[in-house]
This record gives structure tokens, C-alpha cells and sequence, in this order.
């Protein structure tokens, strides 16, 4: 949902429109703006609004894109213990005279308890224990029913098993990938993206998809973080704290500098893949290298791998 006025784009979306009582969800906020303009970001207290609690915030990120443009986002975590359907106010943001807003959005949260119940009802005192008869009958009838289950099991198995002719099942081959180190299979395939060069033969959406799906793939390897099955964003929400601090995981460069490169590589993949960007050669070189430098300074140490061991 997006509302554009003028050089400033305010955009607001919730992860999840429909909550329990008490559960939570995430409030994504972004703003793109031109790098010379003046923007008053929106000052969150403990409430979004009546009835809506905010939980947790993150600070407002800002990241350049390759445009030349700004890009700030900032993450709430959002609760409410009030069953109603809110009409989530649009987040505003204040440029000199004017203000800009996001689309309004719903938020449903849902009573999970039956508050229908009687409890007006006087105590009574507990009634005295009754022997129930014994069914012999029913008894019976399930044990009957239970062996001949047990004997339809055993004749189906044994009718498997000699169908199969006592062969033993086929092993899965293991894919010779996994076997070697995850920087050594990424460094061989950005060879090849290399060498092919599809980006002069018009491919850019292929060129930079294929970087992007070896840059992923030895994250989920090397970090343990599953980018194939992640957007940009959250790929790199999982690895900043990686990057940045450590995370128990050696890193050879800059974690700051390469954050900011990956950052920057995976947001233009996404243009020219979603927005038909056209690039220039020398961003469709500059991705490269950022995914050649990645790879080769986040490579884990002698040490590192003996840990692992």
C-alpha cells in the first residue's frame, strides 16, 4: 500500500491482519525520499492507537539506493488484548508544510475463549462415588477388534515384504555439493556466471537472479540462514546481527562494509527482477565483485572450522 506525493513515498503494511489476544505480529514502515529532503519521522509512544500496543521498535534504519535515493525503515511489534476489528490509522510523515501518509489498514484480533458460558450457577456439594457396571460385552468387542487389526498389519506387511522380494530400498544418492565447502562451490559457479557474462547478450534479469541464487544458497550454508526462502529484507534483518557483531562466526573484512554491499547487491537484483531496472555495466560488475568479496572474507578461519569439528 503505498501513497505517492511529490519526491516522498510513505508505505505500511502489517505481517499479520488477524491475531489472538495477546499474540503479536510486526509493523514494517518505510519511506523513500530524495537524499536532500527533510523528513520528521513519526514519534511512536506505548500505543499505536487505542486498543493497540506497541511492544517493541527497532531504530529507524536508513540505506542509500542505487539511485541516489533514501530509504528508512523501522520494524514495530504490535499487541492487543481488545477483540475488535481496529482500523489502523496511516502512518504520517512531516516534510516542511507538507505531510505524507501510508494507506489505512485493518487489524482484526480475535477472542480465542468461549465467554458465552453460565457461571451464575450456585456451587453444590460433590455427589458420592458410583461403581459403574462392568460392559463385558464391549470389552470383548474391542479386544476382537484390536487382533483383527494387528492381523490385517501383519498381512499387509507381509504381503510388502514379499512383493519387494526382500531387496533392500534404494539408496538416495548424496549431492556431491554438500560434501565440499560451501565457499568453494559459490567461488567455482561466480567463475562461471564470470565467464558466460549473459548481462552483454541483454540477460540481465538472468545475470543477476544467477548471482543472487549462489549468494543465497552459501548464505544458508556458511549462516545457517535460509535466504532462498526469505525476501531481501529478512535475509539481511538475520544476517545484521551477524555482521555486525559476530555472532560467535569469524569474519575476515568489514562486517559494517559488507552488510552495506550485500545490502545495496540484493536491493538492485530486486529492481531489475521486479521493477525492470535498467543497470549500467558497471553495476552489473560491481555485483559480481560484491558477491566474489562476500564470499571470500566471510569464508570461515582455520580455527573456526576446527571448533566446528
Amino acid at each position: 500500500m503505498l501513497t505517492v506525493l511529490l519526491a516522498i513515498v510513505v508505505s505500511a503494511s502489517i505481517d499479520s491482519t488477524s491475531l489472538m489476544i495477546g499474540d503479536q505480529t510486526d509493523m514494517h514502515i518505510r519511506v523513500t525520499q530524495e537524499a536532500n529532503e527533510q523528513v520528521e519521522w513519526p514519534v511512536f509512544g506505548e500505543t499505536l492507537q487505542d486498543g493497540i500496543e506497541i511492544v517493541d521498535r527497532t531504530i529507524v534504519d536508513t540505506t542509500t539506493l542505487p539511485d541516489g535515493r533514501l530509504q528508512l525503515n523501522q520494524y514495530l511489534t504490535l499487541t492487543s488484548f481488545k477483540d475488535s476489528l481496529f482500523a489502523v490509522q496511516p502512518i504520517a510523515v512531516v516534510s516542511g508544510e507538507d505531510t505524507f501518509r501510508s494507506d489505512p489498514m485493518a487489524l482484526n484480533v480475535v477472542q480465542p475463549f468461549d465467554l458465552s458460558a453460565d457461571t451464575t450457577n450456585a456451587i453444590t456439594d460433590i455427589k458420592g462415588i458410583e461403581r459403574a457396571p462392568i460392559w463385558w460385552w464391549g470389552i470383548f468387542r474391542w479386544v476382537l477388534l484390536a487382533l483383527g487389526i494387528a492381523l490385517a498389519l501383519a498381512g499387509i506387511g507381509y504381503l510388502v515384504y514379499w512383493l519387494s522380494g526382500k531387496r533392500k530400498p534404494k539408496e538416495e544418492p548424496i549431492n556431491p555439493e554438500l560434501l565440499r565447502p560451501a565457499d568453494e562451490v559459490a567461488l567455482e559457479k561466480l567463475d562461471a556466471i564470470k565467464i558466460a557474462k549473459i548481462w552483454r547478450d541483454g540477460k540481465v534479469k538472468e545475470y543477476h537472479t544467477d548471482i543472487t541464487d549462489v549468494v543465497r544458497e552459501y548464505i544458508g550454508r556458511r549462516f545457517n540462514v535460509q535466504s532462498t526462502e526469505k525476501t531481501s529484507d529478512e535475509t539481511l534483518r538475520e544476517l545484521k546481527p551477524i555482521l555486525l557483531k559476530g555472532e560467535g562466526l569469524q569474519v575476515t573484512g568489514d562486517g559494517k562494509d559488507l552488510y552495506t554491499k550485500l545490502s545495496k547487491m540484493l536491493q538492485l537484483a530486486d529492481l531489475v527482477k521486479f521493477a525492470k531496472w535498467t543497470t549500467t555495466p558497471d553495476e552489473n560488475e560491481s555485483a559480481l565483485s560484491t558477491a566474489y568479496e562476500f564470499v571470500r572474507e566471510t569464508t570461515p578461519q582455520a580455527e573456526e572450522v576446527e571448533i566446528k569439528n
